[in-house]
C-alpha cells in the first residue's frame, strides 16, 4: 500500500518487500542488506543545497556520487550529487542550469577534513566538484582503486560489479546514461542515483579486508592521498598524458 501525498511531500509505503520510489521530495525504498525491518528509509531530494548538515551521523564517512551531462567539467554541468552516511538514507542535491553552486551546507559537508568521503571513482567526482562547488572533498576513499588493487584477477571493476561479487546483490545501470539536466528527475533516475552511494560502506569493509591480506593497506592508502592531484591534472589539461610516463 502506498500512502499519497501532496506534491513535494515524501511519501512512504507500508510493504517494505520491494524498494519503491515516491513523489516530491524523497523515495522510499527497502534494500535488502541495509535496512532494518520493519523501517522504511528514504531517499531525500533537495534543490540547490542540503538544508543542513546535522541529518548526517557525527564524524561518520560520507559516501558520494555525482552526475553530469557528460564526462568533461567545464563544458558538461554538475547537476546532481548524492550523499549517504550509511545509515540507509540517501540524499541527492539537484542543481539546475542556471545554479551558482553556492550551496553552503554541502560544501561544509564535502569540505570537512574530519570526514571520510567515499568514491565508486573519485578522480571524475572529486575533479567535477572541484571545477563547479570550488572544493576539494577529501580525505577520501576509491572503492575502484581499491578493486584494482585486490581483484587483479579481473578487468571488471564497476560498481555493478563489484556490489555482485562482494554484496550479492544486483544493481541496475539502465538509467546511467540519462538526461540529468531534465527539469523533472523522475523516479527511476532518482533511486538509481541513490544506488550509486547505498553499498559505499559495505564495499569499504569487504575490499579492506583484501587490502589487509595481500599487504597493499599502504599503497592504497597512497593512491587515495594522490586522488585530488590526480584530478586537478584532469582538470589544467592533463587528463589524458601520463606525466610519469619516460616519453
Amino acid at each position: 500500500m502506498v500512502k499519497a501525498g501532496k506534491p513535494g511531500t515524501d511519501q512512504t509505503r507500508e510493504d517494505l518487500s520491494s524498494p519503491v520510489v515516491t513523489a516530491g521530495s524523497g523515495v522510499a525504498a527497502q534494500v535488502p542488506g541495509t535496512r532494518k525491518p520493519n523501517k522504511i528509509m528514504a531517499i531525500h531530494f533537495h534543490e540547490e543545497d542540503l538544508p543542513s548538515t546535522d541529518m548526517f551521523a557525527t564524524g561518520a564517512a560520507i559516501a558520494v556520487d555525482s552526475e553530469a551531462m557528460g564526462l568533461i567539467p567545464g563544458r558538461d554541468r554538475l547537476c546532481l550529487v548524492q550523499l549517504s552516511d550509511g545509515s540507509g538514507d540517501e540524499h541527492l542535491v539537484r542543481f539546475g542550469p542556471d545554479s551558482d553552486y553556492a550551496a553552503p551546507n554541502l560544501k561544509a559537508l564535502l569540505g570537512d577534513p574530519d570526514r571520510l568521503k567515499l568514491y565508486h571513482f573519485a578522480r571524475f567526482d572529486v575533479a567535477i566538484i572541484r571545477a563547479y562547488l570550488g572544493i576539494i572533498a577529501a580525505p577520501l576513499y576509491c572503492t575502484r582503486t581499491a578493486s584494482k588493487l585486490i581483484r587483479t584477477y579481473t578487468d571488471r571493476h564497476g560498481l555493478k560489479e563489484l556490489v555482485k561479487e562482494l554484496l550479492g546483490q544486483d544493481l541496475s545501470k539502465q538509467h546511467q546514461t540519462s538526461d540529468w539536466g531534465a527539469a523533472e528527475i523522475n523516479d527511476a533516475q532518482r533511486d538509481y542515483a541513490a544506488s550509486d552511494v547505498r553499498y559505499l560502506h559495505q564495499l569499504k569493509e569487504k575490499l579492506d579486508i583484501r587490502l589487509s591480506r595481500e599487504n597493499r593497506v599502504d599503497l592504497a592508502q597512497a593512491c587515495f592521498d594522490f586522488l585530488p592531484a590526480r584530478a586537478l591534472l584532469d582538470l589544467a589539461g592533463w587528463a589524458e598524458d601520463d606525466i610519469f610516463a619516460h616519453s
